[in-house]
């Protein structure tokens, strides 16, 4: 029996959800991808290391999405398993601090998204986490890469991180351990591992502040980014000593287009998906950008985009 054929009949066995031939431009906030062969939905932790051990022993290459929302997909089908936890099955569990009353833990399901993890923390009067209220990725994602805004960042309240090696072996790191910098973090030089559990540490607050900064927040992000167009976000990492969206603006590249492909007129950190782009205008588009801020400033614009299938 072929081994993907093998690998759907075991998630059938144990009720893991498992398509076949699923177009990626679905998952992915892009709106971009061709199928891959197969795109697996556990529903939990143990789910997700049988699925994995599975996928080890018939040595079918295993990719980790979240919700997609920084990933660009080549358009050619692939012949891998992508893996993407579900994000309504797990509760997130919070824990009071005895010995630091004016604190609280928060261990939630890495397939959760950001913004329901915002409004469980709101609806618990904790605060810490509102900078993260309109980024729209999971919260294992947000992990992965040290997600950040408007001055807030993931490592200024992990405190410890579950994962699943390629064995689906479970392990617990903490942030000492994980090695945050600036949109990374110790899961980029280990893909391989499946953040499985997210344990923060927030404070109390008062709520009609909490949900006034969110929303204040919120409102900054619909007013500068064009949230109208699918997107994989801000698409290019700050450079040291400078910003990206500043420079690409400086050498007028607002509504540069490859395709359906466009740098946003709206916010030029932008690259959007105007009109029914592929994956080939996105990357041209990329090069072209980078080529032209690098002859106009001399700085080098390096991609913050996750790439799949893409050589």
């Amino acid at each position: 029996m072929e081994r993907f054929t093998k690998l759907k009949a075991f998630c059938d066995e144990i009720g893991c959800v498992c398509l076949e031939h699923e177009p990626m431009a679905v998952h992915t906030s892009f709106r971009i991808g061709g199928p891959v062969r197969l795109f697996l939905r556990p529903r939990d932790e143990r789910e997700a290391s049988q699925v994995i051990h599975q996928a080890s022993s018939l040595q079918i290459p295993l990719v980790y999405v979240g919700k997609g929302s920084n990933l660009l997909v080549s358009d050619d089908a692939l012949e891998l398993a992508v893996l993407c936890l579900r994000e309504d099955h797990v509760q997130p569990v919070l824990t009071q601090m005895p010995e630091e009353p004016s604190k609280a833990l928060i261990t939630c399901f890495a397939g959760m998204g950001l913004r329901a993890l915002c409004t469980f923390a709101l609806h618990h009067r904790l605060t810490g986490l509102e900078f993260a209220y309109g980024i729209p990725g999971s919260v294992g994602g947000a992990v992965y890469m040290n997600a950040g805004a408007y001055g807030g960042e993931m490592r200024e309240i992990v405190r410890s991180v579950e994962y699943l090696d390629a064995q689906g072996e479970l392990h617990t790191i903490d942030t000492t351990e994980l090695n945050f910098s600036y949109r990374h973090s110790w899961f980029c030089e280990h893909p391989d591992c499946l953040i499985t559990a997210v344990t923060i540490c927030l404070s109390t607050g008062e709520p009609q502040a909490i949900h006034a900064k969110m929303e204040e927040l919120m409102g900054r992000r619909v007013s500068k980014q064009p949230l109208d167009y699918p997107s994989a976000g801000s698409t290019f990492k700050r450079p040291q000593g400078a910003y990206a969206s500043a420079l690409i603006d400086q050498c007028g590249l607002k509504g540069l287009r490859v395709g359906g492909a466009m740098v946003s007129e709206k916010h030029a950190g932008f690259l959007i998906n105007y009109d029914h782009a592929t994956c080939a205008d996105v990357q041209q588009l990329i090069q072209q950008v980078q080529q032209r801020v690098q002859q106009q400033t001399g700085f080098s614009l390096e991609c913050e985009v996750r790439r799949l299938g893409i050589g």
